[in-house]
């Protein structure tokens, strides 16, 4: 497995992170024994870097992750590192309501995460979305004080602006930013990515398939489940679906001729754009798993990426990222 190092301060981690949202929710219904199949078969590859939130099925997929870990060979366990998110604010009926920033709210979080997981500590902790309540110092503070007691190990940040960055940085080191970069969602490279790299800030990429629409597998008739959130998406709808599609079409061109999928030609095109870039998979099974691992070996030259360039343009999707109401929350969209 080929390893990169998040940032200046932290962890070194596999080239590839699993991403295991979609285990819990808001893709529709998953299989339990695929996704600990699927766990398993990533660590076994070599795979260090799990992510995971513990407002994902109201703390199921942590849950999930402490029976993957507990059920795997020890050294995969130890080699293991947890990557959390928190913060969001849910309702019964699995509605958003907020984020709660406050240094009471991220000890209480942490202390039940911890009872989640089954550990001592979690490697990487991260407010998911800043609450705009409550100043980033006093957030990335109380995580500091986490780190100084021994309950977590290093401080993300999640889809922050580069004034944001900045900020939090003055306060303790950041390991690295978790924000959405894909061929379809390339917002950071104007001001955020040079921002992080400047203060030696790690890159987490989610999204990198953009949710499935650029994964090459995702029909134009197919319907989804009334509980995948896709369905919200305004990049999944009518008339955005279909130009995304298109574009989807003239990458898979582009990947036929280099004799690899579609996904693996777009996970690799987050690979290529710098060593200090980790992208996050999220395959909910092993098959997935094993065409997102393929990834790894593909080399993109000069050629190559003129070529991805000519075929999904910067700016090219349509739709924005996520729902109007949701997008409001994205300090990294201000």
């Amino acid at each position: 497995m080929q390893t990169r190092t998040l940032g200046t301060t932290g962890p070194q981690t596999s080239a590839l992170g699993l991403g295991c949202m979609g285990m819990s929710a808001l893709y529709g219904d998953s299989d339990r024994a695929e996704s600990l199949a699927t766990v398993h078969a990533a660590l076994d590859a070599g795979v260090t870097l799990l992510d995971t939130g513990d407002f994902y099925g109201m703390g199921h997929n942590e849950l999930l992750l402490n029976e993957a870990l507990r059920t795997a060979p020890a050294a995969a366990r130890e080699s293991a590192l947890v990557s959390v998110k928190f913060g969001a604010l849910r309702t019964v009926e699995g509605g958003f309501t907020g984020y709660d920033g406050r240094p009471a709210a991220v000890k209480n979080f942490a202390a039940y995460s911890l009872q989640r997981l089954g550990t001592d500590h979690i490697d990487i902790y991260r407010i998911a979305r800043l609450d705009p309540d409550v100043p980033v110092e006093e957030t990335v503070g109380a995580i500091a004080e986490l780190v100084e007691a021994g309950h977590v190990r290093h401080i993300g940040l999640s889809e922050v602006g580069a004034e944001t960055l900045r900020r939090a940085a003055a306060v303790a080191p950041i390991s690295d930013l978790q924000i959405e970069y894909s061929l379809l969602s390339r917002g950071i490279e104007d001001a955020i990515l040079p921002t992080a790299r400047e203060l030696g800030i790690g890159i987490t990429a989610y999204g990198v398939l953009s949710r499935g629409l650029i994964s090459g597998h995702f029909s134009r008739d197919r319907k989804l489940a009334a509980n995948d959130f896709r369905g919200m998406s305004p990049r999944f709808q009518g008339e955005n679906l279909a130009h995304n599609l298109d574009l989807v079409d003239a990458l898979r061109k582009i990947a036929e001729q280099k004799g690899v999928s579609v996904a693996q030609i777009a996970i690799a095109w987050v690979l290529s754009r710098g060593e200090d870039i980790v992208p996050l998979v999220g395959a909910r099974r092993r098959d997935r798993l094993s065409e997102a691992l393929g990834a790894l070996d593909v080399t993109l030259d000069a050629e190559d990426l003129a070529a991805i360039e000519r075929a999904v343009p910067a700016d090219a999707a349509a739709g924005a990222r996520y729902p109007s109401e949701q997008m409001a929350h994205l300090d990294s969209e201000r």
